[in-house]
């Protein structure tokens, strides 16, 4: 049965992934909201959509859908606005009647969790996040291996580096009030991994916390994690050239490197339908890697070894 869809921060980043999947999940889009009017590619899915760039009569509409008849009300609420938004616009979704789909992270901060856990049993409605490293076959294969041979720790170094330019450092993005800053902004789907891959969180230390970059030392049940984190070009292994690439993933386990800058295509549309089959990654499941992020933003920075900070001197890392 096709659903009626909403959906808040169209005009960001991600959101097109999320227009997509809506697309090619079979269902409709029926309204939108930024506070930017440069969403031009709302087009590209429907010309039927209701735009709104004050949140207030968003909400309002998305009310007015709620009294009315059922054929029109909003069934699915997409969250992708900036980071510190994320807790108030999934309860709207909630107080409306729908369900929510959620851009990581689910929350900056844990104890927000509580709140809307609480109005999930208020509604009966639930809130899902968007984790969908989980979906990547690489990944997934990762795991497979790893839950076929229990038993043992693994030594882990875990790099993502993804440059992003002055721009990066005057947005929300640059805000840690906002953003949640490196390790949540960009680090929470890699946290979340290595909980998935390797089981709870045991112990951390941080080596290197500055607004562009971070780096520590992560103990799980299953693995001892050495890990960077960046949004700076010259972290790169080779220079960005224009028009190259920009991006880079690694993760290694006892010396075996899986690199993952690819696939990442189609993973949206795999967790809509995931979570439209009743299979979504619900508040439970990021809370671990959401009070993980936290308790790094507030670590003391413990000064490392120069080949510590840095995973890519480090024998068996990317180089």
């Amino acid at each position: 049965m096709q659903k009626n869809f909403a959906i808040t921060g169209c005009g960001g980043f991600v959101a097109p992934r999320h227009l997509r999947a809506i697309r090619d999940t079979g269902h409709r889009l029926v309204a939108a909201s930024d506070p930017k009017d440069s969403v031009g590619v709302l087009d590209q899915f429907s010309f039927d959509v209701r735009f709104f760039t004050e949140f207030e009569r968003f909400d309002r509409h998305l009310e007015k859908l709620r009294r009315g008849p059922e054929e029109g009300r909003v069934h699915w609420l997409s969250v992708c606005a900036p980071n510190h938004l994320h807790d108030a616009h999934c309860r709207l979704g909630l107080r409306v009647g729908a369900d929510v789909i959620c851009e990581k992270p689910l929350v900056i901060n844990p104890w927000n969790l509580d709140a809307l856990q609480q109005l999930e049993e208020e509604t009966g409605r639930r809130i899902h996040n968007v984790l969908q490293l989980r979906m990547h076959p690489a990944l997934r294969a990762l795991k497979a291996t790893l839950d076929g041979h229990a038993g043992g720790v693994h030594d882990v170094v875990l790099t993502y580096v993804t440059a992003r330019g002055p721009w990066y450092d005057v947005s929300w993005k640059g805000d840690l009030e906002r953003s949640g800053g490196v390790p949540t902004n960009i680090g929470i789907h890699f946290f979340d991994l290595l909980i998935w891959l390797f089981g709870a969180p045991v112990g951390h230390v941080v080596h290197r916390h500055e607004p562009r970059r971070m780096a520590g030392f992560l103990e799980l049940e299953r693995a001892r994690v050495r890990w960077f984190l960046s949004v700076d070009a010259s972290d790169l292994p080779e220079p960005p050239q224009p028009g190259g690439r920009t991006t880079f993933r690694s993760i290694t386990v006892d010396g075996q490197e899986i690199e993952f800058s690819e696939g990442f295509g189609d993973l949206h549309t795999r967790v809509y339908e995931e979570t439209l089959a009743g299979r979504g990654f619900g508040i439970d499941v990021a809370r671990p890697s959401i009070n993980l992020v936290h308790a790094l933003r507030q670590a003391k920075v413990v000064s490392p070894d120069a080949a510590v900070s840095h995973p890519f001197v480090l024998e068996g890392g990317p180089r």
